[in-house]
């Protein structure tokens, strides 16, 4: 019988926090189906932790190069997302994040007229490998008669034809974000029968997140309930359940029970995985420190042996991170020395020394 602590723990291990590394960014995001990635610098550190030796410039290559994709696809936030996976991903998710759209869509007079004409736009704007900026295709929408002085209005726009297919992530230019025309920066995207990437989705979340319970799934996918359980009963015949203080979980039975040196320390973005990915959190975070922990996702958070026991935070001086930590409990000269070795990891990603006050 699992108890709260064992699900914490292989959690670290189905999501790769710890045990075997990956080799590839591609390979952490199509593990886990999608990465949210609306903190940017966040969701880079987040796959590099399930990598040996990656660094923040090597994530960036990976986006400039279409590795990995950052488009809206579920709940509605940015995800990475897998270039082979984005198509099916998309025809999955998007009516339900539209649906959940629509009240902004009629607020802001966008209707599919408009979008048929913005995505028209749009795509020939981008189109030939050009790699625009937002500010660049707000011009662009406008000089074609397209409203996009409003930045809500545009912002809706652009998630549109995210949604639709149309655009995604382009490469970095400096500090701002680009956009890429989809057929060119995946053309080789998979595309999949309806029950054949509920059965996907499904199956590809609790391998990699699980033990979750269906309502994680629900939380996490932003699918309907019934979309849900019709996945978990098209996956379920390649997952095993377990039934722990009346919930019951599902996860992949080819995962050994994981094993982890105590303690291990973790430095988690906000948003990382394995917090955001569940709605119900309690056996990873204490809920009388749910607030201090920003309920374990709007904060960095410290998970020592599976378990989030504080948070954290950087800043940049003379050329080094520094790092506050914020524990919940005084930590022991054992947590201590963990904690030091998790932030020295961060450093090494970050190609910087690091301080610890």
């Amino acid at each position: 019988m699992m108890t709260t602590l064992d699900i914490a723990h292989q959690r670290l291990y189905n999501q790769h926090i710890s045990g075997t590394p990956f080799e590839r960014p591609e390979d952490v995001v199509q593990w886990l189906g999608a990465v949210q990635a609306q903190d940017y610098a966040g969701a880079k550190w987040a796959v590099a932790q399930r990598m040996h030796g990656i660094t923040d410039a090597d994530m960036d290559q990976a986006l400039a190069e279409g590795t990995i994709l950052r488009t809206h696809v579920m709940r509605p936030t940015w995800h990475f997302v897998a270039p082979a996976d984005i198509r099916w991903m998309l025809s999955l998710t998007a009516p339900g994040v539209n649906a959940l759209n629509a009240y902004y869509y009629r607020k802001l007079e966008l209707d599919d007229v408009v979008f048929a004409q913005s995505n028209a736009v749009l795509a020939k704007a981008l189109q030939g490998g050009k790699q625009l900026t937002r500010p660049e295709l707000a011009s662009t929408l406008q000089q074609a008669g397209i409203a996009t002085d409003d930045l809500l209005r545009f912002g809706h726009i652009m998630g549109r034809a995210e949604l639709d297919g149309i655009v995604c992530s382009g490469a970095l230019r400096g500090k701002q974000h680009t956009y890429a025309f989809l057929d060119e920066r995946a053309p080789q995207a998979k595309t999949l029968e309806r029950d054949e990437a509920l059965a996907e989705l499904t199956g590809r979340y609790f391998t990699s997140h699980g033990p979750a319970t269906l309502q994680d799934f629900v939380w996490w996918s932003g699918l309907t309930t019934a979309d849900a359980k019709a996945g978990l009963e098209m996956a379920k015949t390649h997952l095993v359940q377990e039934v722990i203080e009346g919930q019951t979980y599902w996860l992949s039975p080819s995962m050994p029970t994981a094993k982890v040196a105590s303690p291990t320390a973790h430095l988690l973005p906000v948003y990382d995985e394995y917090t955001v990915a569940y709605k119900d959190r309690s056996a990873v975070l204490d809920p009388v420190y749910a607030k201090q922990a920003g309920n374990g996702i709007f904060s960095p958070v410290i998970v020592i042996d599976g378990k989030i026991v504080g948070t954290w935070k950087r800043t940049f001086k003379n050329g080094a991170v520094v790092m506050a930590s914020n524990p919940f409990t005084a930590f022991t000269a054992a947590e201590g020395q963990a904690l030091a070795a998790a932030a020295r990891h961060y450093g090494e990603f970050l190609g910087m020394p690091v301080v610890l006050p």
